[in-house]
Parts: structure tokens; C-alpha cells; sequence
């Protein structure tokens, strides 16, 4: 659970990251690559414990790739619908699904 607390965190941090500055325009490029940089270390300081204790604790590397897609696409579902107010379409749910698919397959023994 550890786990993927810490990659839900650290993928809210990387989302800010890569796509806050989406909507700021007016901020100078060099300006939103050092600030998206400043935000990025944070999510490192999350992501790689929470991989380090997943591959420790059970995961490989495999699920724990797979895991953290999953996380990223729910987490930015909901940076995009909220915070850029992008509409959503059914054929994302499709998509969604089908990488549920992969996922299930991913843990299946």
C-alpha cells in the first residue's frame, strides 16, 4: 500500500510538472523548463523510494511500470478534466479499459 501511496503522490507532482504550465502561456519557456524542473524533484524523491520498497516488497519491474501508468492516467484523467477543463470522451474509457486488461494480465500468476 506504501507503494502505491508514494506513486500516487509522485505522479500528482510529475502531472504539475510536464502539464501545469499548459495554461501559462505568458511564462517564458526557460522559465516554466527551470520551474517544472524545481516540481520534477520532488516527484523523483517519491517515485524512486516507492519503486525501491514495491521491487522489495513483491512487484517486479514489469508491475511496477504497468502500476505507475496506471496511476499516471487516472491522476492526469483528473488534472485534465479539473485544471485545463479538456472534455472527456468515450473512447478514453475504452482506452482505460483496455489497460485495465493489461494490467490484470500483468499480475495474473
Amino acid at each position: 500500500m506504501r507503494t502505491i501511496l508514494l506513486l500516487i503522490c509522485s505522479n500528482v507532482f510529475m502531472t504539475i510538472a510536464w502539464y501545469g504550465h499548459l495554461k501559462q502561456q505568458h511564462v517564458p519557456m526557460w522559465k516554466a523548463i527551470l520551474v517544472s524542473w524545481g516540481i520534477a524533484f520532488f516527484e523523483y524523491c517519491l517515485m524512486v523510494p516507492a519503486n525501491r520498497w514495491g521491487f522489495t516488497n513483491g512487484f517486479n519491474g514489469f508491475q511496477l511500470k504497468m502500476t505507475q501508468e496506471v496511476i499516471t492516467l487516472v491522476v492526469f484523467t483528473a488534472f485534465a478534466l479539473l485544471y485545463l477543463n479538456e472534455p472527456f470522451h468515450w473512447r478514453y474509457l475504452v482506452s482505460f479499459a483496455l489497460l485495465l486488461g493489461a494490467v490484470y494480465f500483468m499480475f495474473k500468476k
